[in-house]
């Protein structure tokens, strides 16, 4: 794996998890009684994404970690998963 391709992996890798975490323990402005005129209603009221950045990172490392020595050990190479070799066979 090239230091690119790591970068590349912990980048797709951090959005992807950073998706997944964006939308836990939100507030609504609904829920909290506070609607911001101008604003949608459903609106997080303190969406902290400085936390939520942190917490993505820390989540991101182990899973790139985990990705990259599955990568790196050979268990796993482009071969395993090129669909079209199975047309090779036939």
């Amino acid at each position: 794996m090239t230091i690119t391709g790591a970068l590349i992996l912990f980048s797709v890798t951090w959005f992807v998890v950073f998706l997944c975490i964006l939308p836990m323990r939100q507030i609504s402005q609904v829920e909290s009684g506070q609607i911001v005129p101008g604003s949608a209603s459903s609106a997080p009221v303190d969406p902290q994404i400085g936390r939520k950045a942190w917490i993505t990172t820390l989540i991101t490392l182990i899973v790139w970690m985990i990705m990259c020595g599955i990568i790196l050990s050979g268990w796993i190479s482009i071969r395993d998963t090129d669909v079209f070799h199975l047309l090779d066979r036939v």
